[in-house]
């Protein structure tokens, strides 16, 4: 197993530890590392603003995974669980291939920008903030789900998160909180156009 310590090692890992025409969510965890929530707060924003995205219900799955991961942060569980039949829920390989291939083109770019800064905001207490936030971006995806393009903002939130934790990178937790902040006022936008409300 790779050690994922920027999105370039995530994307390398993802590669050389999957194989087949299919891929579990078991096989992604194993492949990053299931003891660490930076790395896999980082996988899942990746597979939400991946072509993995376009496969129906997978916004939301991944939605409920963060929620879960990250009520496991608040309460501060030393290694996350998932429940079986999430690690069970598999999709093409090839899905996942051709959102490796489009991320690469910038992952270098992104790898040089992150750096350990304001290193204390991603220790405790402030990892707990950090995982509310996780949980409000999971909250803001499952409406956003429904409207084209919608769960972008949340799952770029979720992304960052997972860069600045893996990277010890503090100062783009704050980044991403600002990317959460745009996320909530696009949820309260959307609900109140929408004709049922």
């Amino acid at each position: 197993m790779t050690k994922v310590n920027n999105l370039h090692s995530l994307l390398r890992s993802l590669c050389t530890q999957t194989t087949g025409e299919t891929v579990s969510v078991r096989d992604l965890l194993n492949a990053v590392g299931r003891r660490s929530y930076g790395p896999i707060l980082l996988l899942l924003g990746f597979i939400a603003l991946s072509p993995l995205a376009i496969i129906p219900g997978a916004n939301v799955m991944v939605a409920l995974l963060i929620l879960i991961f990250a009520v496991q942060m608040v309460f501060g569980r030393r290694f996350p669980w998932i429940p079986k039949r999430a690690l069970e829920f598999s999709f093409p390989r090839k899905h996942l291939i051709r959102g490796v291939a489009m991320a690469e083109k910038h992952a270098h770019t992104i790898d040089q920008l992150l750096h350990p800064r304001l290193t204390f905001l991603t220790r405790s207490p402030f990892i707990q903030i950090v995982a509310l936030a996780c949980v409000a971006a999971a909250l803001v995806t499952l409406p956003l789900s429904f409207v084209p393009l919608g769960p972008l903002l949340p799952s770029l939130t979720v992304l960052l998160f997972g860069l600045a934790i893996t990277a010890r990178d503090g100062f783009l937790l704050i980044l991403a909180g600002a990317t959460l902040c745009g996320a909530i006022y696009l949820m309260i936008r959307v609900w109140a156009v929408l004709p049922f409300v």
